[in-house]
C-alpha cells in the first residue's frame, strides 16, 4: 500500500509539473520577436497598466494603417493569430494588434475575469494605440462574446466585428456543473496552466451571456459571422442567433464552412483572411 501510496504521489506531482511547463499556451517576447525577424516582419511586445492590472500584447504593421484587433479564445493567448500577424498580403493594408486577454498568456496568467470586466480592461488598449483610423474586432471562440461586449461598450467606435466560431447565445451554452468544484478550494492546483483561468471564465460564460443578449441589438458596426457547421466545441446554431440579434449591424455577413470544426482560424486559413481583406 505504501508503494502505491508512493507512486499515485509521483504520478499526481509529475502531472503538476508537466502541466504547468507544457499548457500555458504563451510564448515568450523574446522566442516571439525572433521567429517573427526571421520571417522578415518587427514585432513590438508591449504591457501596459490598467488600474491595477496588465495587458500585454503584440503589434505589427504600419502604424499609420487601419487595425485589426485579434482576440483569442480559452484557453490561449496572443500568438493563437501569428500567422495572420506576419501575413504580408495582409501587412499591406493592415496594422494588426493581438492581446493577451486578462488571465492569459502574459495578462496576469490565471487571474480569470468575467466577459464586462475583460472588456474595460481591453479598453485601455484603443486610447494608447489609436491612430485615428478604423479599427476591426477578430474575435474566436471566446473571443467571439468578447469583442460583441467590447461593442457594445464602446458604441459606435468600431467599424466591424469578425466573429469567428463564436459562442454567443446564452442558450446554447450549457456551463458544466464541475467547474467549480475546481475553482475555490485545493483542487484547483490540480488544473493544469491555462486550463486553470479557461475553467474558471467558462463557468461564469452563461451568464455573462444572458447579460449581454439584449444588447446585442445596440451593435451598429459591420459584422461578419463565420462558423463550421461541424462544430462540435461552440454549436453552429449560434449563426441564427447572430442572424436574429445583430438587428442594427450596418452590414451583417455570414459565412458557413461545411465540414468545418471549431478551429477554423487555422484549418481554414484563406477563407478567414478573404473576410479580413473586404474590411
Amino acid at each position: 500500500m505504501k508503494r502505491t501510496g508512493g507512486i499515485c504521489l509521483l504520478v499526481l506531482v509529475i502531472w503538476v509539473i508537466a502541466g504547468e511547463s507544457c499548457m500555458k499556451f504563451r510564448i515568450s517576447d523574446e522566442t516571439a520577436t525572433e521567429k517573427f525577424k526571421k520571417a522578415g516582419v518587427t514585432l513590438g511586445m508591449h504591457t501596459i497598466q490598467v488600474n491595477k492590472r496588465r495587458l500585454h500584447y503584440a503589434k505589427t504593421g504600419n502604424d499609420s494603417f487601419p487595425t485589426i484587433v485579434f482576440v483569442h479564445g480559452s484557453p490561449g493567448a496572443w500568438n493563437a493569430f501569428e500567422d495572420y500577424m506576419r501575413d504580408p498580403v495582409l501587412l499591406k493594408k493592415y496594422r494588426m494588434i493581438s492581446v493577451d486577454r486578462p488571465g492569459f498568456g502574459y495578462s496576469d496568467f490565471r487571474d480569470a475575469m468575467n466577459l464586462p470586466d475583460q472588456s474595460m480592461i481591453i479598453q485601455a488598449l484603443f486610447t494608447k494605440e489609436d491612430n485615428g483610423r478604423p479599427v476591426y474586432l477578430v474575435g474566436h471562440s471566446l473571443g467571439g462574446p468578447l469583442i460583441v461586449q467590447m461593442a457594445v461598450d464602446n458604441p459606435g467606435y468600431f467599424d466591424a466585428l469578425v466573429i469567428l466560431a463564436g459562442s454567443i447565445d446564452p442558450q446554447l451554452e450549457q456551463p458544466e456543473k464541475w467547474r467549480p468544484l475546481l475553482m475555490n478550494n485545493p483542487l484547483k492546483f490540480l488544473v493544469p496552466g491555462a486550463m486553470r483561468p479557461s475553467n474558471d471564465e467558462l463557468w461564469y460564460l452563461k451568464k455573462d451571456l444572458k447579460l449581454l443578449a439584449d444588447k446585442i441589438s445596440s451593435v451598429s458596426a459591420r459584422v461578419y459571422v463565420i462558423h463550421g457547421d461541424k462544430d462540435m466545441l461552440v454549436p453552429y446554431a449560434n449563426m441564427a442567433f447572430a442572424v436574429k440579434t445583430f438587428s442594427h449591424a450596418r452590414v451583417l455577413d455570414t459565412l458557413t464552412l461545411p465540414g468545418a470544426n471549431h478551429f477554423i482560424p487555422w484549418s481554414h486559413y484563406k477563407a478567414v483572411r478573404g473576410v479580413l481583406l473586404k474590411l
